[in-house]
């Protein structure tokens, strides 16, 4: 797992910067009725996402909430007055507060089921009935394009998914969120290369194969043998899910 403490100052170059932030920004804003006058973005890293919320929307308040002091710290420079530390499964907020909340590259990160579900209890229920939230849903496929490498990656030890579309939906519903509706947009910059995905090896990314493990060597072997080491593969697509509160 990798310590967002330390990747706060690198998180946006390694993850496509502002061209990633824009196509992120534009797929949550086309799920957010045009109405809502208050935001809250749970798990808003550096803000660099949130902060585009706020300016395509000068009429809506938006706030982020993140657990991690460093990723709160950036998000507080691009927010300044408008971010506060939080854990996502207790937030800070009172019931319906919110027009809208969103959680972007959050349910994956989670460890527990309980845990997924505890944060979707939480965006309900700081949601006013007939707001929506907006959430990323099955982060690790959107990683998989087809490429090379993917082919190396596929026999690769792997977690259990904990944010499948079924496995949120059903949680939402448990709270009286119902779907309405779905887009996809694309991680621009974010398209790995061979020499890239050794390197996400050797710090940690992937969650089964943490550095040092005895079969992260091999994988960074056949990764190394394959062609154009720095010629990036297509960009993940991923898929957000919006919920309508009815209760």
């Amino acid at each position: 797992m990798l310590d967002y403490s330390d990747e706060a100052e690198c998180y946006d170059v390694l993850r496509g910067g502002e061209a990633r932030a824009a196509a992120a920004a534009e797929g949550v804003l086309s799920l957010v009725p045009q109405g809502a006058r208050s935001l809250l973005d749970v798990a808003c890293g550096t803000g660099i996402v949130t902060r585009r919320l706020a300016v395509a929307r000068p009429g809506m308040r938006v706030i982020g909430a993140d657990l991690t002091h460093a990723m709160a710290r950036h998000a507080a420079e691009r927010l300044p007055g408008a971010v506060v530390l939080a854990d996502c499964r207790r937030l800070p907020f009172c019931d319906g507060q919110f027009d809208a909340v969103t959680s972007v590259w959050l349910l994956h990160l989670l460890r527990r089921p309980e845990h997924v579900r505890a944060a979707v209890a939480e965006c309900a229920r700081v949601l006013r009935p007939g707001g929506v939230h907006v959430t990323t849903v099955d982060k690790a496929a959107a990683h998989n394009v087809g490429s090379d490498i993917d082919a190396v990656l596929a026999s690769r030890p792997r977690s259990p998914a904990l944010d499948t579309s079924a496995a949120v939906e059903s949680y939402a519903a448990e709270h009286g969120l119902l779907p309405a509706g779905q887009t996809r947009f694309p991680g621009r910059g974010q398209g790995r290369s061979p020499r890239r995905t050794i390197a996400d090896l050797h710090r940690g990314w992937f969650v089964t194969l943490p550095p040092g493990h005895p079969l992260a060597d091999g994988f960074a072997a056949r990764l190394a043998a394959l062609p154009d080491q720095d010629r990036p593969r297509p960009d993940p697509r991923f898929t957000l899910r919006a919920f309508h509160k009815v209760t």
